[in-house]
């Protein structure tokens, strides 16, 4: 049987991460995988020196991918295979101008869409059952086998320096991120050096923000630039976040979260509003309380219960399968005009096929 061909495209540094799990489990049965890169916001330096490049729309078209697996939120409706959404990020809840969960947003470019656990496998199967234009199947995330499956040798992680890691992650959005008003106060604690601290940001947060975290760097704060946050999860004893979706990852570890505003507080987090409430709350959360570990517990099975390390497997299967089936029992798309006239203008592609 021939070797089925995948592509991975991708528009920010962080879908390396992402998708390369499930690369490497398409490589270990012999298949292909090639990269399309698309904007000028994912840095091709990133690539491995195993792994291949295709430059232009029409060398992929050439290339003729069976699948193509897509982290982002749109995909050219005019390169070959099934289109299949693995997602950028769990659902955080943050809501469009329009009022709607930007997770479940559908802009009919995907062919199916592979969920990561219940609380949104429910409400894509009743979208799927509204447009009938994509399948759905419930297969867990890929980034997140690492995860589950362990990390050899993380360089986050000092054997020597026992005090609790703190991890702050904050979201890059203007309206949500809690980065500079908790500044001070995390370079006051940095600086008592009860904790080690790790700070990470999303790829688009403002370049002042990060230069000013940078400056503050000392021997007990470390500013981490990275298109692989898994290494950074594994270290940290808490995190200190506001919405950035990065937090439920963290969570999946049964390890407790502080935020600051958190556009959709819950009862598995600790959410604050206040400056002078964050060392009290991270040590409430490193004293692990009982009902919060229940809570997030409960969560995560809703979220993402599976915990093997395998979801790059079952990602694949619901691939291969909708591969061998086609695609003909689906609804046609709706033409998507405008969008699609976007992705030509910037791909710079305007053949017709």
């Amino acid at each position: 049987m021939a070797a089925k061909r995948y592509l991975m495209y991708i528009s920010q540094n962080y879908s390396y991460a992402i998708l390369r799990p499930l690369q490497q489990v398409i490589k270990n049965r012999g298949d292909s995988v090639r990269w399309f890169l698309e904007g000028d916001e994912v840095d091709p330096t990133f690539l491995a020196v195993d792994e291949e490049r295709l430059n232009t729309i029409d060398d992929v078209i050439h290339w003729k991918p069976d699948a193509v697996f897509v982290p982002g939120n749109m995909v050219p409706n005019f390169i070959p295979g099934v289109k299949v959404q693995v997602f950028h990020g769990l659902n955080s809840g943050k809501v469009n101008r329009k009022g709607r969960e930007y997770h479940f947003e559908i802009r009919h470019c995907f062919d199916l869409y592979c969920t990561q656990g219940p609380s949104t496998t429910n409400k894509f199967n009743e979208l799927a059952d509204k447009f009938g234009t994509f399948s759905v199947v419930e297969t867990g995330w890929p980034v997140l086998d690492p995860l589950f499956k362990g990390i050899q040798n993380n360089p986050f992680i000092d054997s020597a320096d026992q005090r609790p890691v703190v991890l702050f992650c904050s979201t890059f959005s203007p309206r949500l991120t809690c980065a500079p008003i908790v500044f001070d106060e995390i370079q006051r604690l940095s600086k008592q050096g009860n904790w080690r601290w790790l700070v990470q940001f999303h790829p688009k947060m403002d370049s002042k923000i990060v230069k000013q975290y940078k400056e503050a760097q000392n021997e007990n704060l470390c500013f981490v630039e990275t298109d692989d946050v898994i290494p950074l999860l594994k270290a940290a004893d808490v995190m200190l976040c506001d919405t950035s979706s990065v937090l439920q990852m963290f969570l999946l570890q049964n390890k407790p979260v502080v935020t600051f505003n958190n556009s959709a507080p819950a009862d598995h987090l600790i959410d604050i509003h206040h400056v002078e409430d964050i060392e009290k709350s991270l040590e409430q959360a490193l004293s692990f309380p009982v009902e919060l570990m229940t809570n997030i517990k409960n969560y995560c099975e809703q979220v993402h219960p599976y915990k093997d390390g395998l979801s790059s497997q079952r990602v694949l299967q619901a691939t291969d399968t909708l591969i061998d089936r086609g695609t003909s029992e689906l609804k046609c798309k709706p033409l998507n005009l405008l969008r699609h006239l976007k992705l030509r203008r910037k791909l710079g592609y305007w053949k017709l096929r």
